[in-house]
C-alpha cells in the first residue's frame, strides 16, 4: 500500500485508533470510533489515524481523519469481525503517521500488535475497555463450571497484566470501572461516551402505529432488545421470564439484531415473540426504538449500553439487569428498573412493574438525562481531556 504524506501537522493532537471491532455489523465501538471521526474533522487542532480490518487493504481520507483497513481472515466463530494480524503493515503506518497516542480496542492480539509496532516511535498508549472479557469467560451465572471460573481468574490476570503496559484505562462505566478497580487494575480513567440526539428523538414517537404495523405489532405493550445475539447478552433469561409477563400486561417481546446464538434462541423462544434481522438502517432502528413501550437490557457486562442509551433518547425507559453498563443509566437518570442478574421471576416482576408505571413520565426523564449527560460533543471532549492528560498537557 502507497502511504500518502503523514496526516499529522504541528500544532495539532493526532491520535491512532486500532481495533478489530469495526465491521459493517458492528455496534457501539464502530458507533463511537465514528462519532470521534466526525468531532475531530469539525475541529483543526485534531487528526484521527483508524486501522481496522477488512476484506482487502484499503485507504480512504476525510478531513482531518484516515482510515486504513488491513486485509484480515474472518473469525470463525463469528464472522462478522476479522483478525487484525497485519504486524509489519502496522508498524509501517505507525512509524508513518508518528501518532501522539495510541488507543488500542480489543484486548487479544491486537495490542501485541501496537507494542511491536510501537517499539520505534514509543508513542504512550492507551486501553479502552470496550470488552468485559474477564466476566465473559468466567459467567458469573449460578452453576457455571469450575472450568470457567478459573478461566475468569486467568483472564483477571491477563487484564492486570495488560493495563500495566498502557498509561491508562479508558472505561465508560461507573460499574465496570469500580469492577476493575477491585480487581487490581489501578490506571482507570473514567469517561463518557454519546448518542445521537438527532437520530434518536422522541418526536418518531407520532409514528408509533405505522412502525408497529410494519413488523406486524398490534398497539399494546411493546418490550425491545437490539444487538447481537450472543451468549454474554443473557437473552435465555429475558425469554424464560416473558410467557409470565405476557400474561400479566399482554406485553410483546420484539428482538432485532443478529448473531451466532441465534439458531439456539430461536430454537428456546416462547410463542409470540417478533425477531427483527439486523438493521443497518439507523432511522429504522430509530423508528422502532420509539415506537416500544421499554427497552430490555439484560447482558450483566455491558461495558457501556449504548443501545440502552439510544431508547432513552428516543423517549424509551429502560429494564436492565443490575449489573454492568446499562444499569448505570437506569440508577442515574431513574428512568426505568433494575432486575437480578440471570433471574427470570425477578426479571418478569420488574418488567410488569415498570409496564404499569407513568411510561410518558419516565421517556421524558430518561430523554433529558440522554441530553444532560451523552451528547456527543461533551462525551468527546471527555475522551480528549483524557488524552491530555495522559500526554500531560492538561
Amino acid at each position: 500500500m502507497a502511504l500518502p504524506p503523514p496526516i499529522a501537522a504541528p500544532g495539532t493532537l493526532t491520535v491512532l485508533d486500532i481495533t478489530k471491532y469495526f465491521s459493517a455489523k458492528s455496534g457501539g465501538i464502530r458507533t463511537y470510533l465514528l462519532a470521534k471521526a466526525a468531532y475531530v474533522q469539525q475541529r483543526p487542532t485534531l487528526r484521527q489515524v483508524l486501522v481496522v480490518p477488512g476484506a482487502e487493504d484499503a485507504l480512504s481520507e476525510a478531513g482531518g481523519v484516515r482510515c486504513y483497513r488491513l486485509r484480515g481472515p474472518r473469525i470463525p466463530f463469528d464472522p462478522s469481525y476479522r483478525f487484525l494480524l497485519a504486524t509489519r503493515t502496522t508498524r509501517r503506518l505507525v512509524e508513518h503517521e508518528r501518532p501522539d497516542l495510541i488507543e488500542v480496542g480489543s484486548p487479544w492480539f491486537v495490542p501485541w500488535v501496537v507494542r511491536r509496532a510501537n517499539r520505534r516511535l514509543a508513542a504512550p498508549t492507551v486501553w479502552f475497555y470496550h470488552t468485559h472479557f474477564p466476566a465473559i469467560i468466567g459467567s458469573g451465572r449460578p452453576g457455571a463450571p469450575a472450568w470457567r471460573r478459573q478461566a475468569g481468574q486467568a483472564a483477571w490476570t491477563y487484564a492486570r497484566q495488560l493495563a500495566i503496559r498502557h498509561r491508562a484505562v479508558l472505561v465508560a462505566s461507573d460499574c465496570i470501572a469500580g469492577e476493575l478497580e477491585r480487581e487490581g487494575v489501578a490506571n482507570v480513567i473514567r469517561i463518557r461516551l454519546g448518542v445521537d440526539l438527532d437520530t434518536f428523538h422522541p418526536w418518531r414517537k407520532a409514528r408509533r402505529q405505522e412502525v408497529r404495523a410494519r413488523i406486524g405489532l398490534t398497539d399494546g405493550p411493546v418490550a425491545i432488545y437490539a444487538g447481537r445475539f450472543t451468549e454474554e447478552k443473557q437473552l435465555e433469561t429475558a425469554l424464560a421470564a416473558w410467557p409470565a409477563v405476557a400474561r400479566e400486561t399482554g406485553a410483546q417481546l420484539v428482538l432485532v439484531g443478529a448473531g451466532p446464538r441465534e439458531a439456539r434462541l430461536r430454537a428456546s423462544a416462547p410463542p409470540g415473540v417478533t425477531w427483527v434481522p439486523y438493521l443497518a438502517d439507523r432511522d429504522q432502528l430509530a423508528d422502532l426504538l420509539a415506537a416500544s413501550d421499554i427497552y430490555l437490557a439484560p447482558g450483566a457486562v455491558e461495558t457501556f449500553g449504548l443501545s440502552a442509551l439510544e431508547a432513552m433518547a428516543s423517549g424509551t425507559p429502560v429494564l436492565s439487569v443490575d449489573a454492568g453498563g446499562c444499569s448505570d443509566h437506569v440508577r442515574h437518570s431513574g428512568a426505568g428498573a433494575l432486575f437480578s442478574p440471570g433471574d427470570a421471576g425477578s426479571l418478569a416482576a420488574a418488567a410488569t412493574g415498570l409496564l404499569g408505571s407513568d411510561l410518558e413520565t419516565a421517556g421524558r426523564t430518561a430523554r433529558g438525562y440522554a441530553e444532560g449527560r451523552h451528547a456527543w460533543p461533551d462525551a468527546l471532549d471527555s475522551i480528549f481531556a483524557a488524552y491530555r492528560q495522559v500526554l500531560g498537557r492538561a
